[in-house]
């Protein structure tokens, strides 16, 4: 097994952090305006939104031991010690806290992460934080450990850092502090990646290797570029394929012929999408209404959806980002130029979406906004609570229950159209909620709907997080109004898609789909609903039901985004 490892200095927050020095468990019950989005993977792990990164940018399916903490680690070493497995011994940072980190990274490593199910030939280990956080120290330590055991030409050490201008001068001194601390540490970088404004000029790239000790080629510049997808091509230009090839001995590796053709394959058409993106000029406007629009991270996953589903539309994205807060009527008498720029966003956008969320603040502007969505006919999206907002709206204004709520925003309503699920936990918030990808049927009958034309095959597979849903008892009122459930769980019980018949794009998921969008694949849901705003939703339906169908199976069926990953 070869691995690379990506620390970071200066500070935190410039590209990397799969390893998490916090004291959490997972990321589960950490807020999205402090942490960012939480990302979901198919067996329910609830883990830091880098996870999602690599899953979209690679077309892999990981699990929730790819993410480590160290409330993982200290909670893994605990039970062993409360078990006697460490026969009485002084439980100690150095050796027993560090080995089981430097074990878990070895375990995980070899776990298939795509449809070849073969062994991974190179893990990528990624550090959060900065080096010389005391928190990062054992991981530190660990990684010093694994670097002695993998041996010559099976680890690759990545320092991350930032180069920042002062009065039109590049300055150096950051990074050559950073890798200070981490020689310090034991760990010494291999190569260095410069998050910089413009590309780093010769004679910065010949102070840092210098004082950093490397080779001039191995100071890579990764400067600000129109979007992440132009990254990979900028990394390929400054000849890290080379770099890697020699440091990891890479030629050592087989790869199959046909692995090999379909990589040039992928390779080609990211860069042929990239290439397109400069030279678009028709513009699609979605209004994001939210509660965390404060850290846009917060819905990191749903934008990275939106703009592969913008890519493929052959459309530039704008996101009008909309406090739902500012949309609510007592908000008027508040701040009134907020509130009509808000009201302004919506009502100028193409496209309306509603993310999830959880709470009650803000929600009384997302059934507005839902509202304005189905009278005016603007296309719209609800995924998870906006779903639920969408069944609430019409249940008051369509379907004759003006009280009509949900038991989380109001726990004694007269009408719960939304109620709490009776298998989940109300004493315990970590990991309790229904979690990963599930299966979810689509109903008879289904020729108007325009999703259902999008999919293939009468069962999809998609990621859950969360713990109210649709009351049973009021399914058939509402559906007798026009509120069509198309698509329900396996047992044919919980609500899973709802869909108007006469709008051009009216649609809600219980489900995340853009937890398996992918850059090549966009999410169906997201596609459609960019389609329908930019008004080229039976063009997009056209081609993807043309679309050829090799050796027998059709591209389209992908489960978490890759081939032949099921439940």
């Amino acid at each position: 097994m070869k691995y690379v490892l990506v620390s970071g200095g200066v500070m935190s927050g410039i590209g990397k952090g799969v390893i998490d020095p916090y004291i959490n468990v997972d990321a589960g019950t950490m807020a999205p305006t402090e942490h960012g989005e939480v990302f979901v993977l198919n067996d329910g792990g609830e883990v830091d939104l880098d996870l999602g990164n690599y899953e979209r940018y690679l077309n892999i399916a990981l699990t929730r031991d790819n993410n480590i903490t160290t409330g993982k680690i200290f909670q893994h070493v605990i039970e062993r010690e409360r078990k006697g497995d460490y026969l009485g011994k002084t439980v100690q940072m150095v050796p027993h806290v560090t080995g089981a980190m430097q074990e878990w990274v070895e375990r995980v490593a070899r776990i298939p992460v795509d449809s070849t199910n073969e062994t991974p030939d190179i893990c990528i280990i990624e550090l959060g934080g900065t080096v010389g956080d005391i928190e990062s120290a054992p991981f530190i330590e660990a990684m010093t450990q694994l670097r002695r055991s993998a041996g010559k030409d099976n680890f690759l050490h990545i320092q991350v850092s930032l180069v920042p201008v002062n009065g039109g001068e590049q300055k150096t001194r950051p990074t050559q502090q950073a890798v200070r601390s981490v020689l310090s540490a034991g760990l010494s970088p291999d190569m260095i990646f410069c998050r910089c404004v413009e590309p780093l000029i010769k004679s910065t790239i010949a102070k840092i290797a210098d004082f950093c000790f490397i080779e001039h080629s191995n100071v890579v510049s990764v400067h600000d570029v129109p979007n992440t997808y132009s990254v990979p091509p900028l990394l390929e230009d400054q000849g890290i394929i080379s770099i890697f090839t020699k440091q990891l001995d890479l030629s050592s590796i087989e790869i199959s012929p046909a692995l090999y053709r379909t990589g040039q394959m992928n390779w080609k058409q990211w860069k042929d999408l990239v290439d397109l993106q400069k030279k678009l000029s028709q513009t699609v406007k979605i209004a994001l209404v939210g509660k965390y629009t404060s850290l846009k991270d917060s819905y990191l996953s749903v934008i990275k959806a939106l703009e592969h589903a913008s890519m493929r539309c052959s459309r530039e994205l704008n996101i009008l980002w909309v406090d739902s807060e500012h949309l609510e009527d007592k908000h008027q008498s508040v701040d009134r130029p907020t509130f009509d720029k808000a009201w302004l966003d919506v009502t100028s956008a193409d496209g309306i979406l509603i993310p999830g969320g959880f709470g009650e603040r803000g929600t009384e502007g997302m059934i507005k906004a839902a509202e304005y969505a189905r009278t005016e006919h603007v296309p719209f999206l609800g995924i998870c609570l906006g779903m639920q907002i969408a069944v609430i709206e019409m249940a008051r204004n369509v379907c004759g229950f003006p009280h009509a709520s949900s038991v989380e925003l109001f726990s004694h309503c007269p009408d719960p159209v939304i109620i709490f699920m009776p298998e989940i936990s109300i004493t315990h918030l970590g990991g309790t909620m229904r979690l990963g990808l599930r299966p979810t049927v689509f109903q008879p009958g289904l020729g108007w709907s325009k999703l259902r034309k999008l999919y293939k095959g009468n069962t999809i597979n998609e990621r859950h997080r969360h713990r109210y849903e649709v009351n049973p008892t009021y399914v058939d009122r509402l559906m007798d109004r026009g509120c069509k459930f198309i698509g329900r769980d396996d047992k044919g019980e919980r609500m899973e898609i709802l869909e108007l018949e006469d709008h051009p794009w009216y649609v809600g998921v219980q489900f995340h789909p853009e937890y398996l969008s992918r850059v090549l694949d966009p999410s169906k849901p997201y596609l459609g609903f960019v389609a329908a705003s930019a008004k080229c939703l039976d063009q997009i339906t056209e081609e993807l039901n043309s679309k050829p169908v090799l050796n027998g199976e059709d591209e389209r069926v992908l489960t978490n985004g890759v081939k032949g990953l099921e439940i």
